[in-house]
């Protein structure tokens, strides 16, 4: 800005506004952790990876032909719609997680900001499925995707029951029989495991878990339609069967307990039928309710980093809450909270009331968010009745 004028003429000066837009984060880049085909490749390094050809060349030896879930999941995870991730090859020992020698694994992706969706292929066991969930309520800002033991035909049904009994506090039996995970809202599973062609070898069809596919359709449904979108209902491409063929009456056993199935219909083909968490408490249950959160959170707090530091008065106030509102306005016409109005769909609250003076002399400014999320349509229910007067039908959608 010029301090002086000492010609005649005209003086453009520019004066910030004051104003600092929230954008929305990334939710669809995915961070995998396993066993490369050549374990020897970039041991314990975050690979960026944002084509399977790419892929090929950091991690796999030109003769290679045999099955490695890792490489099936990446290579899954890009055919349904994935564009971005990173990649972790622990090795030939396996260790998903760091110890006092040093961090690996989990452990390494702490330090990628834009890893949205964490999947572990090839690990099915409750140890490794609590150190990827731990992972992902610690950082707060990624969903963990992972993958059920395999189901077989002939005990399957029993399986089934074990992990409903088990889920709801009783029963007693090996826990890991069919692998449900313990109750977090930052994790879902899904089952049963794939047939698909090799990604190393196509003339081969092989068995697979489903998490890389899975965090693909993630990625898509967020291209497509936003990560208020339910990641259900959607073509798995790529598969060719899968293992086990769950039926409805089965599908009524997993689904209250968290465990979300992929599903062969004639009509449609096999799909992913489910969208929960593994959450205990019904707030988060459904998936794209608590990634939903994950992205709104990571976006305010990235994007109001200016605040710190800044006078803590009622001008940063205003400031704030013209930020947030400005947001979350356009979260609300992009259609991922409900209401008829903006009122109706959130609230944001900074003033002397949330700020009082032992707030501000403790160097905190106070900022109350409120957002209803949409849920999706779970059960759509048709109640046809016969009348007098010819039939009747009423059409309820319940969340």
């Amino acid at each position: 800005m010029a301090t002086s004028y000492l010609a005649p003429g005209v003086y453009v000066e520019e004066v910030a506004s004051g104003g600092r837009p929230i954008e929305a984060v990334g939710t669809s880049t995915a961070g995998f952790v396993g066993v490369a085909p050549d374990s020897t490749a970039h041991p314990n390094e975050v690979m960026a990876i944002n084509n399977w050809s790419e892929f090929l060349r950091q991690f796999v030896k030109p003769e290679t032909t045999q099955y490695n879930a890792l490489a099936q999941a990446v290579y899954g995870f890009f055919i349904n719609g994935g564009s971005r991730c990173y990649v972790v090859n622990v090795g030939a020992q396996g260790a998903i997680v760091g110890d006092a020698r040093g961090r690996r694994g989990l452990d390494l992706l702490e330090s990628v900001d834009d890893v949205a969706i964490v999947a572990i292929p090839g690990y099915t066991d409750p140890a490794s499925h609590d150190a990827v969930l731990s992972h992902c309520e610690k950082l707060r800002d990624r969903f963990a995707v992972l993958d059920t033991p395999p189901l077989r035909d002939g005990n399957s049904v029993a399986q089934l029951t074990t992990v409903a009994q088990i889920a709801a506090g009783g029963g007693s039996g090996p826990t890991d029989d069919i692998g449900r995970a313990r109750a977090s809202n930052y994790g879902a599973q899904y089952c049963p495991h794939l047939l698909v062609r090799s990604a190393l070898d196509a003339t081969q069809t092989v068995e697979t878990g489903p998490s890389g596919y899975v965090a693909g359709i993630y990625a898509r449904t967020d291209a497509l339609r936003g990560v208020f979108k339910a990641p259900a209902n959607e073509q798995v491409r790529g598969a060719v069967g899968v293992t086990y063929r769950i039926t409805h009456q089965e599908q009524e056993v997993l689904n209250p307990v968290g465990v979300n199935c992929i599903r062969f219909f004639h009509s449609e083909g096999i799909r992913v039928w489910g969208a929960r968490t593994l959450a205990a408490d019904a707030q988060w249950k459904y998936v794209p309710v608590r990634r939903l959160f994950n992205m709104i959170e990571e976006s305010i707090a990235l994007h109001t980093r200016w605040v710190v530091f800044e006078p803590n008065d009622q001008t940063l106030w205003n400031l704030i809450k013209r930020e947030c509102t400005a947001f979350l306005t356009r979260l609300w016409r992009a259609g991922a909270l409900t209401g008829r109005t903006p009122a109706e769909a959130f609230f944001v609250k900074c003033d002397a009331e949330t700020n009082p003076p032992d707030e501000i002399d403790a160097g905190r400014v106070v900022i109350l968010i409120g957002v209803a999320p949409v849920k999706p349509a779970e059960f759509v229910i048709f109640r046809i009745g016969q009348g007098v007067e010819g039939a009747q039908a009423q059409t309820e959608a319940k969340a």
